[in-house]
């Protein structure tokens, strides 16, 4: 039994990863109970569809609005599977849960799936591709993410592949993030912001503002593309000897693109000032995988959605350790047991 009142949509993503991939079924109680329309929305219901395709699993409560879910999953089984977001429900945080689903494949897997690609309160597909998946490369994870067309809010209408290989996976270290490298800066925007040089006004503000502060930057050409809804994105990659950071900031009607970039920078030079291997938001994207194959990382802080995962991992059986000794705190989990 997993409790889900205490937390959003990434409890729910957390418990359908780590079931399909242990083979362990549950059943989740209050989901997202505490929120202002508590239950599945159309996004949350595509991750329960998708997992359970992946697994053939049995699932009842999967319906919008539905607060009990259960699902009780067979073998992942790999080939080609679509979803559909619907609108402008994130991308990221769908491939986010199938994600895990490499650890236990026997052939390769693609998920092709139609929404939104650049939306508040998830990870830009950008950051996905260059952040998250090539650290978790470092570890095993084989998982590439390809950009078929770009959406924002409300609209959506983007689209991208998510592609994973069979992966034997070795615990994470991410304790020490070594010396920095550079800082690459990744700007786009849609095609009708190209007049008002948005993305290369962005792009131009994140590099001086970084290097007035003394850091090597590499700016990516300017990128403006077809949308259905107008945006824009920026994303600073911090490429450690050690770990990779990131930051992203989404354009906004009325905020200038000099703001958006002021924004990213301000977080990235304090994310590099606090000395963390990686920042809080992917911190809690990495629990699944600390549960899967086990390790240690130095996080910033115990946010919420840490928190209330962590009850998640617990609820299957890993072993959990906080270490506050220390000037950060260090996350220490033992594997499931049945991928250990």
């Amino acid at each position: 039994m997993v409790d889900g009142t205490a937390g959003g949509g990434q409890l729910l993503r957390t418990a359908l990863s780590l079931a399909a991939v242990t083979g362990d079924p549950f059943e989740m109680t209050g989901v997202r109970a505490e929120r202002p329309e508590p239950g599945l929305k159309p996004q949350h219901l595509a991750a329960v569809e998708t997992l359970a395709d992946l697994t053939d699993a049995e699932v009842d409560g999967a319906e919008v609005g539905s607060t009990e879910v259960t699902f009780d999953p067979g073998p992942i089984r790999g080939g080609a599977f679509e979803a559909s977001m619907g609108t402008a429900g994130s991308l990221t945080l769908l491939f986010d849960a199938a994600l895990p689903a490499a650890v236990r494949l026997d052939e390769p897997l693609t998920l092709h799936a139609t929404g939104g690609t650049d939306v508040k309160w998830s990870p830009p597909v950008e950051s996905l591709r260059s952040v998250k998946l090539p650290l978790l490369g470092r570890y095993g994870l084989d998982a590439g993410v390809d950009l078929h067309r770009t959406g924002y809010y409300p609209a959506g209408g983007g689209a991208a592949t998510l592609r994973l290989e069979p992966s034997d996976g070795r615990p994470l270290e991410l304790v020490d993030r070594g010396d920095l490298d550079r800082v690459e800066v990744v700007s786009k925007a849609s095609e009708e912001l190209e007049g008002a040089e948005v993305a290369d006004r962005q792009a131009a503000r994140a590099e001086e503002r970084l290097v007035d502060a003394g850091l090597p930057v590499e700016v990516r050409s300017p990128e403006y593309v077809p949308t259905k809804s107008t945006g824009s994105t920026l994303v600073l990659r911090g490429v450690y000897d050690g770990s990779l950071v990131g930051v992203d900031e989404l354009g906004e009607r009325g905020r200038p693109s000099e703001t958006v970039a002021d924004r990213a920078v301000d977080r990235f030079l304090s994310l590099h000032a606090s000395g963390a291997p990686v920042d809080e938001h992917v911190a809690d994207q990495l629990l699944v995988f600390l549960a899967l194959w086990g390790g240690q990382v130095s996080i910033p802080r115990v946010t919420a959605h840490v928190e209330s995962n962590l009850d998640v991992l617990a609820a299957f059986g890993c072993e959990v350790e906080l270490d506050d000794s220390g000037e950060q705190l260090l996350l220490a989990v033992s594997p499931h047991r049945t991928v250990e």
